[in-house]
């Protein structure tokens, strides 16, 4: 199965309203990722005033940068021609192709931040990683504590009384205690430079047997900590690596093509603040060889903390990104429809499309594969340095 994309189906709902900036791969001699703009039809190139998504994004304002060095920047190619070339398999590289909107920015990600999946991952910590114990795990699991989560605010008296009375009951979990406690699961996903973006293909370790998207607003935030514009992101799981015990966390979340994002950052501006950001609601769609389907939803309306909150739990005087920085804020996304035999839940198979999407920030679309058969990530930070030395961009700025 293969992925194709237009504007019709990858830009948000508002097409080219907003500001849409992102990375392309444009030939040359060498060829190398610029930075580019979103302009009508157009894909505008910036790179000649700004080398790096990070160094344009750590701008005291980064909108009107944009703005600025659109005046003066070329034409790269239309639009629509660089959306057909993206998908993997399909880039001819004498054509320029889109890449994951990020650069040297840290890929942090949040968990349990919804209580729906704050209850998988509980379930997933007593099933010991095993999906055929999970559904009757997951009646009990309701039944005691499901009323209790959402209802509480984490780091509240409220939620200190619930952690003392689930501790009488033997129902205390390590997932609890960051999902309403008052420290936030942050994490590293991935490493600079390693995401992908959409229309690529996206990796599952081939020792996993349970595993599932999880599609995620992503916060775009500058070295200074302010929130400057999101993205949209697929923060792929492992369900049974991470059951069996959280120390395994890595080894769930960060694999070759495990951090998906894109298809652009959408900037703050006139058309799309961080109240509208507040209230998206995602879909999710995953469709198989096997004529499976899974379509869902996700409502940031529902997340126990407010994102301007994990911006600050992740940046601040304790640690700093001076390169700034991209966040998942977490799912309340947690498939248990059964593909296959009865109470086997959900799990990815190779091939499967998966697409991720709302409306103001268009949509994310990959392909699922082996982390093992899908291409290796080879072009990391020397690599960028070298490549922009060698085309003439280092040092630039605005």
């Amino acid at each position: 199965m293969d992925v194709s994309l237009t504007t019709a189906t990858v830009l948000p709902h508002d097409g080219v309203a907003g500001t849409l900036i992102g990375r392309a791969w444009v030939p040359g001699n060498p060829s190398g990722p610029s930075v580019v703009l979103v302009n009508g039809d157009d894909i505008k190139d910036l790179s000649q005033s700004f080398p790096t998504m990070s160094g344009l994004l750590a701008q005291p304002d980064a909108l009107q940068a944009v703005r600025h060095a659109a005046k003066s920047a070329p034409t790269l190619c239309r639009l629509e021609e660089c959306l057909a070339n993206t998908p993997t398999g399909r880039q001819n590289p004498a054509k320029p192709y889109l890449l994951a909107p990020t650069d040297l920015q840290a890929i942090k990600a949040c968990g349990v931040t919804f209580a729906a999946s704050m209850l998988e991952r509980v379930i997933e910590e007593r099933a010991k990683g095993d999906p055929t114990a999970a559904e009757g795990i997951r009646q009990v699991i309701a039944k005691e504590i499901g009323g209790d989560l959402r209802r509480i605010k984490p780091g509240s008296a409220e939620a200190e009384t619930l952690k003392q009375a689930l501790i009488e009951r033997g129902m205390w979990s390590q997932y609890l205690e960051v999902g309403i406690g008052p420290y936030a699961e942050v994490f590293t996903k991935s490493q600079p430079m390693s995401a992908v973006g959409t229309g690529f293909d996206i990796g599952i370790h081939p020792e996993s047997s349970w595993n599932n998207p999880e599609p995620e607003v992503v916060l775009v935030i500058d070295p200074t900590g302010r929130i400057v514009g999101a993205t949209l992101g697929n923060d792929v799981n492992l369900r049974d690596f991470e059951g069996r015990s959280a120390l395994l966390l890595g080894r769930a979340k960060d694999n070759n093509a495990s951090a998906a994002l894109g298809p652009f950052i959408r900037l703050f501006d006139e058309t799309f603040n961080i109240d509208e950001l507040r209230q998206s609601e995602l879909s999710v769609k995953v469709a198989g060889l096997d004529q499976f389907v899974l379509d869902d939803k996700s409502s940031m309306a529902q997340i126990s903390r407010d994102v301007t909150d994990l911006a600050k739990q992740t940046l601040s005087r304790n640690h700093q990104y001076p390169d700034g920085l991209v966040l998942y804020v977490g799912t309340m996304f947690a498939p248990i429809k059964d593909r296959g035999a009865p109470g086997m839940g959900f799990t990815h198979k190779i091939d499967d499309i998966v697409t991720i999407a709302t409306p103001k920030l268009g949509a994310l679309v990959n392909r699922v594969r082996l982390t093992t058969d899908v291409a290796p990530w080879t072009f990391g930070t020397t690599a960028l340095m070298e490549n922009l030395a060698q085309r003439g961009l280092l040092g630039r700025r605005g």
